[in-house]
């Protein structure tokens, strides 16, 4: 098996999952690459949607959740033959050039824009190419029904209504780091945080979106001596030069800008404010780690803030003064924050780039056998020597058309 893995650099997310998948196969010695499906259209072309999706989500949050919805209602906009189909599709050429050229014999795709191109590989060139998506969020997102693929990944049982065939349920990959854990006074240390004092952890994506400003103001307010806040903002510089100069003289907020080692900083934490992005979430999930949710975006976030909501493990407020009050009294609640985690590690499967690497496997396995049926099935001089031992009528009277 030669693994190559389709991302699209819209947000970290799916970049994050292919990350993993990709770790999961290096540990396995399976040979994988992973490339932005987007550069298949054109380099400019995947700039152009990169940029403009951080944009909308930075400083237009509403525009994205109107234009999600608008994708849910008409959903005939992503059906074969539609312009934007065919827009999404057009890097298929070249993209089927690259998978042949390089001899790849298995795809997995983490974004929904490269399992249509991948889908129009399959249909028009590699029928034999073993294929699969992995939904990086709580929910079938739109186009996805609009896809062809062998397998379809889904994070929850309880989704399996939602997706095609039902979906085999594996749960979204995390990187290594989310799944082994640090002593939490050695994380703490680590961040210049005393051991014995709780940490809150706020951040809303890798863009920095949302009220972050105004719920870190409240919180600061009232926050004890003998509790930490630290921000981090991402790729947001603007709203980290901001928060610095707000918070110069406050001795237990930390602002930090982009933060490498998030799982450290994760490890440190004892409740986490954050916006419901699907793979920032089963990271926090698959660490135990409580949430309180910003609904910043909302979209397909709105699915992963209530698919977790109902677990227990998370965990929101109507307004920032109601997102603060409740992040405060969390933290000073030992027992609750034990409780959510308990209902976080028993919402997710665990391994989940081993289970789809391990379901892929045996799709190859499938598809080999049914090749060798294939091709059984159009010599008839095999039918002529087993023909004595085959029961009259049990073959199919044309078989050719296989």
């Amino acid at each position: 098996m030669k693994v190559l893995i389709l991302s699209c650099n819209t947000g970290e997310g799916h970049n994050s999952c292919a990350a993993a998948l990709e770790e999961e196969c290096r540990n396995q010695n399976i040979p994988c690459d992973t490339e932005d499906a987007l550069r298949f259209i054109s380099p400019e072309v995947s700039r152009f949607i990169s940029n403009w999706h951080v944009r909308i989500y930075r400083h237009a949050p509403g525009l994205f959740r109107v234009g999600y919805r608008a994708a849910e209602d008409h959903p005939a906009q992503f059906h074969e033959g539609s312009a934007l189909y065919r827009y999404l599709t057009q890097g298929a050429e070249k993209l089927c050039g690259f998978i042949a050229g390089s001899g790849y014999d298995t795809v997995i795709c983490t974004h929904t824009f490269a399992a249509l191109m991948v889908s129009e590989v399959v249909k028009t060139h590699l029928p034999n190419l073993k294929t699969c998506f992995i939904a990086t969020d709580y929910t079938c997102s739109p186009s996805v029904k609009d896809s062809s693929l062998d397998r379809y990944f889904i994070p929850a049982s309880s989704l399996s209504g939602d997706f095609l065939g039902g979906g085999v349920t594996s749960g979204i990959p995390v990187r290594q780091m989310f799944r082994s854990s640090v002593r939490k006074e050695d994380a703490k240390r680590a961040f210049g945080i005393p051991a014995d004092h709780k940490h809150l952890v706020m951040m809303c994506g890798s863009m920095g979106c949302g009220p972050i400003m105004s719920i870190a103001r409240r919180i600061r307010r009232d926050l004890p001596d003998d509790q930490d806040l630290t921000i981090v903002c991402g790729t947001n510089k603007q709203l980290y030069r901001r928060l610095q100069r707000r918070f110069y003289d406050a001795k237990n907020v930390h602002v930090r800008s982009y933060v490498k080692d998030m799982a450290l900083l994760m490890d440190s934490a004892d409740l986490y404010l954050t916006k419901p992005g699907g793979i920032s979430v089963t990271e926090a999930a698959s660490m135990r780690l409580p949430m309180v949710f910003i609904d910043a975006v909302a979209g397909c976030e709105e699915y992963n803030k209530d698919f977790f909501l109902r677990t227990g493990g998370a965990v929101t407020g109507q307004t920032p003064k109601e997102i603060a009050r409740t992040s405060l009294r969390l933290l000073s609640d030992k027992d609750a924050l034990e409780k959510m985690g308990d209902a976080l590690d028993a919402a997710v499967p665990h391994n989940a780039a081993a289970n789809i690497l391990s379901e892929m496997s045996e799709a190859e396995e499938e598809k080999e056998e049914l090749q060798e049926i294939v091709e059984f099935l159009r010599d008839p001089q095999k039918f002529t020597a087993l023909g004595a031992r085959i029961p009259k009528g049990v073959l199919p009277v044309s078989y050719t058309h296989l």
